[in-house]
């Protein structure tokens, strides 16, 4: 097993990391929270011209991919700093689609997720009844059973954890394809959407840690820095243990999914439950460390705390997850 990265993937992690610093993303997540989308796009048009997009779709249908690696890789700089969008669902949508073998929709639909021009949403009604932000997805997928249908709209915006990830119910639609086939290459688009949450949720983990380290050198009580209290320190040091626990079961997922041996789903389901855990020890360590400030809305902390609990959740939870693993 590789369990390090190589020097292209390290920079092209790099890239998107200074693409993203550069802007001012913390306003393009408000903004999209409030139904303004057009912020959130100027971020997803620049990394869809550094090649994001193209890493889930295959070369035929003018991709580089798909590269699971690669792609985790990339959506843990995501989760860093915290991009608004169906991002994976639009990368989910892509693998749901080429899985499923229709020449024809492939056609229609991959080029365009390729070069950025296309946002996906994608609904499993088996996971959950919810599409994220179908009103800002070109268009949303539903599977319900063995049903691939084009949505016609979306129900109204729910209320969620994370003001950003807007999640509304599909209506109507289209009937694009049914069978055993759909059920088949839902249920791998539901893995790979597993995988890059995970990786996503690692991210956010990362910047909540790195962002309390630098706070708790800051904060002073008694005349000291909280950060050289033993017990401040202990809390840190085991929320970083737990994030780099679970890093190498991302990417070791990932290479699995690759290979496609057919044996990826319990290690992503591992993968999975391993970084949403971190992530949510992660947003607990920051808020208690943090304080009453830690509880403002001002604050931009707040934009990855609300993260950590429903990216754990997401695309499967802990508790199914582990019954995932126990499984085999």
């Amino acid at each position: 097993m590789r369990f390090l990265l190589d020097a292209e993937q390290r920079e092209f992690a790099r890239s998107l990391d200074a693409l993203l610093a550069s802007a001012d993303v913390p306003a393009a997540i408000r903004s999209w929270a409030a139904g303004d989308h057009k912020p959130g796009r100027v971020l997803r048009d620049r990394l869809a011209e550094a090649g994001l997009f193209a890493l889930a779709v295959p070369r035929e249908h003018d991709g580089y991919g798909p590269l699971p690696l690669e792609l985790a890789v990339a959506f843990e700089v995501l989760g860093r700093h915290a991009v608004p969008g169906p991002l994976v669902e639009t990368v989910a949508a892509a693998a749901l689609i080429d899985r499923l073998g229709d020449g024809g929709l492939a056609a229609e639909r991959l080029p365009p997720v390729a070069s950025g021009a296309s946002e996906l949403s994608l609904c499993v009604t088996a996971l959950g009844p919810y599409a994220l932000d179908a009103d800002a997805a070109g268009a949303v997928l539903v599977v319900d059973g063995d049903v691939l249908r084009l949505a016609a709209g979306a129900g109204p915006v729910q209320p969620s954890a994370d003001p950003a990830r807007r999640l509304a119910r599909p209506v109507g639609g289209t009937v694009l394809a049914r069978g055993p086939a759909v059920t088949g290459a839902a249920g791998y688009a539901a893995e790979v959407a597993a995988l890059l949450t995970a990786a996503q949720a690692l991210g956010v983990g990362r910047t909540l840690l790195a962002r309390t380290v630098a706070y708790v050198q800051q904060r002073t009580q008694f005349g000291t820095a909280i950060g050289s209290f033993q017990a401040v320190k202990h809390r840190l040091a085991d929320t970083l243990l737990a994030l780099e626990f679970a890093e190498p079961l991302v990417h070791g997922a990932a290479l699995t999914l690759a290979a496609g041996d057919g044996g990826a789903g319990g290690e992503i389901a591992a993968a999975k439950a391993a970084a949403g855990e971190a992530a949510y020890g992660a947003a607990r360590t920051a808020l208690q460390l943090h304080g009453a400030v830690g509880y403002t809305d001002e604050l931009d902390l707040s934009l990855w705390l609300r993260k950590a609990r429903p990216l754990r959740d997401a695309w499967g939870t802990p508790a199914a997850c582990r019954a995932r693993v126990l499984a085999g």
